[in-house]
């Protein structure tokens, strides 16, 4: 009966995502374009969640460096807007962080705990503060223009990039791959001892995350046609998307989705609504969220499956 349960639940989940799949591939056809700006915001925090998510889920090593990852993408955005084409650039941004994510990840990922956690927090703060040194010191400005680009085609460019996002998250979960991810978070040590990589495995992963967080940081900048160190590398970027996996579960790939689409939405409502006293209200529901929902979105869900049963 259980087994019958499984079978007909995979269908009808696939059913769903390719209906709001559809959804999200013609909203701009029928809505206003505050409402497509608006929905680029959320898939911009829904995908860096989502990319946290690949290696921080299993692993459970908690990861501060999003913000460094995403920054290096507004910045090549910046730097590279007028000279490459929108494709090559937003290439050019994963790359460019897939690449620091490799060297990052082989010097801090033999750290564990707390001390790996204030160290890629001082990572994306070093990172912050050089350039902005480099800009004082050497362009005698701060900050950059970044070529503009309309609305409608960020959000396509997003949409793409949370579907590739979410492909390569699916397969690393039900993949050899994933398990041994799953294991090192389990015991990283027995791991080590049954022959798994485990600091290779985890530096991959982690590079893998900071790919995507590097594009859609490149696209993301055409959005705000000035940026600075303070705007690219906001630690809010590395904050919210912890903040998020965790108000949604990162025990299935939909639980860090929900929870970064339902924290961005009540964000933009919250400042529209109440713009001097948002953060207060954003930190009142935040704390009753982890007071009252531990295992986040998903576990309110399976534990209402479960009465029903």
């Amino acid at each position: 009966m259980e087994s019958a349960r499984v079978i007909y639940r995979k269908p009808f989940s696939l059913g769903i995502l390719f209906i709001g799949l559809i959804v999200l591939s013609t909203l701009p056809l029928y809505v206003q374009p505050y409402l497509v700006i608006l929905l680029s915001f959320v898939l911009m925090y829904v995908i860096i969640t989502l990319s946290w998510a690949i290696f921080s889920g299993p692993t459970r090593y908690i990861s501060l460096a999003s913000a460094a990852f995403f920054g290096i993408g507004v910045y090549i955005s910046a730097i590279l807007g007028e000279l490459w084409p929108l494709p090559l650039v937003i290439a050019a941004g994963g790359l460019i962080s897939f690449i620091l994510a490799l060297f990052i990840g082989l010097i801090t990922l033999r750290l564990r705990g707390m001390y790996f956690i204030i160290f890629t927090f001082g990572v994306s703060e070093l990172i912050r503060h050089s350039i902005l040194w480099w800009e004082a010191k050497f362009t005698g400005t701060v900050g950059r223009w970044v070529i503009v680009v309309d609305h409608t085609t960020v959000y396509f460019v997003l949409l793409i990039i949370f579907i590739i996002t979410l492909f390569a998250a699916y397969l690393i979960k039900r993949s050899k791959f994933g398990l041994a991810l799953r294991s090192i978070g389990e015991q990283e040590e027995a791991a080590a001892h049954i022959g798994i990589g485990v600091t290779s495995l985890k530096t991959i992963t982690f590079a893998i995350s900071a790919f995507f967080m590097g594009a859609t940081g490149a696209i993301m900048a055409t959005r705000w046609t000035y940026i600075d160190p303070a705007i690219a590398f906001s630690p809010l970027f590395s904050f919210m998307p912890v903040l998020m996996a965790i108000f949604g579960g990162v025990g299935q790939l939909y639980g860090p989705i929900f929870g970064a689409a339902i924290f961005a939405l009540l964000e933009e409502v919250l400042i529209t609504k109440f713009p001097y006293y948002y953060m207060l209200l954003f930190g009142i529901i935040l704390i009753a969220a982890i007071l009252f929902l531990p295992n986040g979105l998903v576990g309110l869900v399976d534990k209402i499956r479960k009465r029903r049963q």
